[in-house]
């Protein structure tokens, strides 16, 4: 079987469970050498028991000394670097009225500190290494104002534009940065949201799924993500740089 990813090594962050678990996984199918990285050093473990000749570093995102860190283990490991998936992300659901800077603060740390010094940590191991792509997660959120995830929704538009900024600049390197914009998934840190959301938009129980239903058909699937990450981190999409990749059953597309 044709191996896309064959003798490239990829670091993917969040990767003990969710979206980025899927991501390691299916980069390692594709006979890529994968970094598991969390920021909770045993799940990454576990993680990559599961996922065959990767290994696990744990790193903290917000922890610019942690990133640089974990960017020198891979190369140290494997020799060298070729993909990073900055997929690390929190969200803490909260009106902004009642929202204090500590939760708006935690919430962009993670999704935004953490993604620019991924790139700008992992962009010069992989043009040493002759170039490779990065591929950000974004979401379908960053696209429209999206009740009770305020600082979430700003950090993924964030994100977007960032990816755009770093394609522009790293192009020249041979360094590609795209990214993907998921709608709703059926991951725990959704499933952990759904009571909040139904309280807090009026909902009544069940609501949150009729409202899914609606918008996009389904709740996406981990592994769907995979697919659409390992496609930009590839050469099958060679001639993408600076795209965001909406992936999300088209919500986006609908007003009802």
């Amino acid at each position: 079987m044709h191996q896309d990813l064959a003798g490239r090594t990829a670091v993917v962050t969040g990767a003990a469970n969710g979206i980025g678990f899927a991501v390691a996984r299916r980069f390692a199918e594709e006979g890529a050498n994968v970094v598991v990285s969390d920021i909770d050093e045993t799940a990454a473990k576990e993680a990559s028991a599961q996922i065959p000749g990767s290994v696990a570093v744990a790193c903290d995102v917000r922890d610019e000394e942690q990133v640089k860190a974990l960017v020198d283990a891979a190369v140290e490991h494997f020799g060298a670097l070729h993909i990073m998936v900055p997929n690390a992300g929190v969200v803490r659901p909260a009106p902004i009225i009642g929202m204090d800077l500590a939760a708006w603060r935690e919430v962009t740390s993670v999704n935004l500190d953490g993604v620019f010094l991924s790139i700008r940590y992992a962009a010069p191991a992989i043009i040493a290494a002759g170039g490779g792509s990065i591929v950000t997660l974004g979401s379908v959120t960053a696209t429209a104002g999206t009740p009770l995830i305020a600082h979430y929704a700003a950090s993924k538009a964030a994100v977007v534009n960032l990816t755009k900024t770093a394609a522009t600049e790293l192009r020249a390197h041979n360094v590609r940065v795209n990214a993907v914009l998921p709608g709703f998934v059926g991951t725990a840190l959704v499933n952990a949201s759904v009571d909040t959301f139904e309280q807090q938009l009026g909902l009544p129980s069940g609501g949150f799924a009729a409202l899914i239903d609606q918008k996009q058909g389904r709740l996406g699937t981990v592994e769907e993500v995979a697919e659409a990450v390992l496609f930009l981190a590839g050469d099958r999409s060679s001639f993408c740089n600076g795209s965001g990749l909406l992936l999300d059953g088209g919500l986006d597309a609908s007003l009802f």
